[in-house]
């Protein structure tokens, strides 16, 4: 079975509906969004209050899953990337996961018919 992937990218929050919409439009309309909070290799922000200075290390982000055909799965990266990307750090990731298995609970479709 294993044609089809699970991409998780975790994106900045205020990036969400650009990539959403992108993907629509692109024919991936269905879509996974969670709000998350992490940190990277930039390990948070400093930020100053009055005269203090304090670390924020858990930073909002955006992560969102959709599964796709195999086949799918550059075009999908090159779409989060080209709408995501600022240069900064701290723009994400993006993962690639092999599903199994996918069903559909209504129908109980399986496999592309289900995704």
């Amino acid at each position: 079975m294993r044609k089809m992937k699970k991409i998780e990218a975790v994106i900045r929050p205020e990036k969400l509906n650009e990539v959403k919409d992108a993907l629509a439009e692109s024919g991936f309309p269905g879509l996974t969004a969670y709000e998350v909070k992490g940190r990277g290799r930039q390990k948070g922000l400093a930020l100053s209050y009055r005269t203090s200075e304090y670390r924020v290390d858990m930073l909002p982000k955006t992560k969102i899953e959709l599964v796709v055909k195999k086949e799918d799965v550059d075009k999908v990266i090159e779409i989060i990337l080209k709408v995501s990307k600022t240069g900064s750090i701290g723009d994400g990731k993006i993962f690639v996961l092999p599903v199994d298995e996918v069903v559909r609970v209504r129908t109980g479709e399986r496999g592309k018919d289900a995704v």
